[in-house]
């Protein structure tokens, strides 16, 4: 179900954007639609909503709603930039406004490290998302909008993807045993 909460709304946007002549005001009101769908079901399921999933789709509703409201797709454009830079600055603020790592606290239930090893995984985490954000502002402000489109799913997540492999020495490293 997880899979289907986060990568729906994404399948749903790109199935409106391609069926449309690859247009982007009318792949993204389905798109909010479908996050803000996805929200409430996740909602129901765990009777709260997850951090990350809450602030990106806010995000998508507000950037998507820009974008349709001043016919702008600069907006969309924007919105991995300002998400990475948004969770980059919260780790880099977490390491000096917080008792333990910000990242720790998100994800202490799914893994147990010692603190050397939280704040190691968050400074990698956080040069992560300031390495995405200027990877996104370059690739929209020189390729096309179909490039773009396609760079922000087929791009961004493989990289992503591979970049959460590699931190797995340094969790197994710093792992506590349970």
């Amino acid at each position: 179900m997880k899979f289907i909460t986060d990568y729906g709304p994404l399948f749903i946007f790109f199935s409106f954007y391609y069926k449309n002549n690859k247009d982007l005001t009318v792949a993204i009101p389905p798109f909010i639609i479908a996050t803000l769908a996805a929200l409430i079901f996740v909602y129901f399921l765990e009777k709260k909503i997850p951090i990350i999933p809450l602030i990106s789709g806010i995000l998508i509703t507000f950037f998507g709603g820009m974008t349709i409201y001043f016919d702008n797709p600069v907006f969309l454009y924007m919105k991995p930039t300002i998400i990475n830079l948004l969770f980059g600055f919260s780790l880099l603020f977490g390491k000096f406004f917080s008792e333990e790592p910000l990242l720790k606290k998100f994800l202490k239930k799914s893994i147990t490290l010692k603190d050397e090893g939280w704040n190691k995984l968050s400074i990698r985490w956080m040069i992560f998302f300031f390495f995405l954000a200027m990877l996104n502002e370059f690739v929209w402000r020189t390729q096309s909008e179909e490039f773009w489109v396609n760079f922000k799913v087929w791009g961004l997540l493989p990289v992503t993807f591979v970049f959460t492999l590699l931190q797995v020495p340094l969790i197994n490293k710093y792992k506590l045993d349970e």
